[in-house]
């Protein structure tokens, strides 16, 4: 039985939007992930409140770093399923564990609300993120290095790192736009430095998700 194999043209348009989809998916993962830092300070007072605004930055800034005690496990833990389950069940499952991570986040009320139960949360959901992202980096490239033409694997596998690191620009961009009020006490501000940038995400996940899962 003869096998028909599709023409180039199609073939390569296919790979593109491949490597679309999963560098989407990759941009989103760092975005939720790094987002957290650029907005310390807000979270900090959000979550952390205090007589001395330096001991609430730091708090933040552990609950920040937090995440990144967990990227080693996830990536042992979400390799192995990898494994087991395929890279396109591992991505999605990524993914949705770092959606979770970053809505919880972004619909917590504060200290003053929930009391202790607002850090806690806050830390668990970190933790979230860093384990969903603990995989990313390596799962991606290899996909992308399996799926790309004989020459190119250095081109596809770099939408790797691209998508990551334009992520975290445009975490910095919003940093510096709904940062900055915040900064200075504005209430307004405050609630969209600490809303905004994390909504974005939850919006924007489910497409990614959606891609993927085509």
């Amino acid at each position: 039985m003869k096998t028909i194999s599709q023409p180039p043209s199609t073939e390569r348009n296919a790979k593109i939007k491949n490597v679309i989809r999963v560098s989407s998916g990759n941009f989103l993962e760092m975005y939720d992930f790094i987002v957290f830092g650029f907005f310390a300070g807000p979270i900090g007072r959000t979550f952390f409140p205090g007589h001395d605004p330096y001991a609430s930055l730091i708090l933040s800034l552990a609950t920040f770093g937090a995440g990144f005690l967990m990227r080693p496990v996830g990536a042992v833990v979400l390799g192995a399923y990898i494994d087991r389950y395929g890279r396109r069940a591992g991505l999605l499952l990524t993914l949705g564990l770092m959606s979770v991570g970053t809505f919880t986040i972004a619909c917590l009320p504060g200290y003053a609300t929930i009391g202790l139960f607002a850090p806690v949360l806050i830390l668990l959901s970190r933790l979230l993120q860093g384990f969903s992202a603990g995989v990313e980096l390596g799962g991606v490239s290899v996909y992308l290095s399996e799926i790309a033409t004989p020459g190119h694997k250095g081109f596809y596998v770099s939408w790797q790192s691209a998508s990551q690191q334009v992520a975290v620009m445009v975490a910095s961009l919003l940093g510096v736009r709904f940062g900055v009020g915040a900064r200075a006490g504005n209430d307004r501000s405050l609630g969209l430095a600490h809303s905004f940038p994390r909504r974005l995400s939850d919006h924007s996940a489910p497409f990614s998700l959606a891609q993927i899962a085509r």
